[in-house]
């Protein structure tokens, strides 16, 4: 289909644009398109033109929004810096003040899944404060922005720019009225649109996925993705390890994938206990600390809740949130 066509050399296009971001935005090539990709949401996907023409004759280009997204909090600060953000005792305080108010809800979806409910806290706790903070950014403008006007990811965002206009159809959402992070994560648990298209649930059999104001909806979502991507019930996400050749690491230059093995780091000089079979898939992971090299070996678990966000800091900060509060509310209900 020609607009199939159009929309292709638009990706090459992209890509094949090179320039820091400091440089003048060309609004004209980016009106034309945008156009484009109007012909190809209305051919593709039985949009009406006059539709989209409306949305997209409203949609701004988010400054702020390219800025965040060339210096996000995981990749420019070390280990000791980012836990300081979300391992703090008053978010500890609120997790477990969140749990026990909505104790019953948690423990059901928990069983249901398999995921523990510390796990459920931690990540609303890091995502979105336990819900109060879901994001002020226009999602519309936001992924506009990053789809063409930010040429590294651009294939991504026109992905998400795409779901999310088949998302917002779907659940029959104003998307003028949409709001969430700079990169267009929605709701509290977060979501973006191609990740609430494919793993948001309906917990409350209301026939719709809300994850705004449906806690058992916004529950059943996180719980939902982690199953889907292999979580292991009751099995490890890090554990503590030490290895005495430091002069041959890597600090913060990570792997997300299981490429190693327990056995095979055990032979590179990596100390550390597990009970699990000696081919288990693990990876070393290195960080920053207070004190100098941290040395952990993370396991499945960890590398499922790097599937939520592409970041060993923050599995790592999920992981120790999650035991804090854990350990917090097990001190509360003695």
């Amino acid at each position: 289909m020609r607009a199939y066509k159009i929309f292709y050399i638009f990706l090459v296009w992209i890509f094949s644009f090179n320039c820091s971001f400091s440089q003048e935005i060309d609004l004209i090539k980016i009106d034309n398109y945008k156009n484009n990709f109007i012909e190809h949401m209305v051919e593709n996907y039985n949009f009406k033109k006059d539709e989209l023409d409306i949305i997209f004759n409203d949609v701004e280009i988010l400054h702020g929004v390219l800025d965040s997204i060339s210096n996000p909090a995981e990749r420019v600060i070390p280990w000791y810096e980012y836990k300081d953000i979300f391992l703090t005792d008053r978010r500890i305080e609120l997790g477990v003040d969140f749990w026990l108010e909505n104790y019953e809800i948690i423990s059901s979806v928990s069983q249901s899944y398999d995921i523990p409910p510390e796990i459920i806290v931690s990540i609303l706790g890091i995502e979105t404060y336990y819900g109060r903070y879901t994001g002020e950014y226009s999602v519309l403008d936001s992924l506009f922005t990053l789809a063409f006007a930010y040429p590294p990811r651009s294939q991504f965002f026109l992905n998400e720019l795409e779901s999310f206009l088949l998302l917002t159809r779907e659940e029959e959402i104003d998307p003028f009225l949409v709001r969430g992070s700079y990169a267009g994560a929605m709701g509290n648990s977060q979501f973006i649109s191609s990740s609430y298209r494919a793993y948001a649930v309906d917990g409350d059999g209301d026939g719709k996925r809300d994850l705004w104001n449906s806690l058992p909806d916004i529950i059943s979502s996180i719980c939902n993705y982690f199953s889907v991507h292999g979580w292991q019930k009751n099995g490890p996400i890090f554990e503590k390890a030490y290895f005495s050749n430091d002069n041959n690491v890597s600090v913060e230059s990570n792997s997300l994938v299981l490429e190693d093995t327990i056995e095979s780091l055990h032979a590179e000089g990596y100390v550390f206990s597990s009970d699990l079979p000696v081919d288990s898939p693990v990876t070393p992971v290195i960080l920053s600390g207070d004190e100098g090299i941290e040395y952990w070996i993370g396991f499945r678990n960890f590398y499922v809740i790097t599937r939520y966000n592409r970041s060993e800091k923050y599995a790592m900060a999920t992981y120790q949130l999650a035991e804090a509060i854990k350990t917090q509310f097990e001190f509360t209900n003695k």
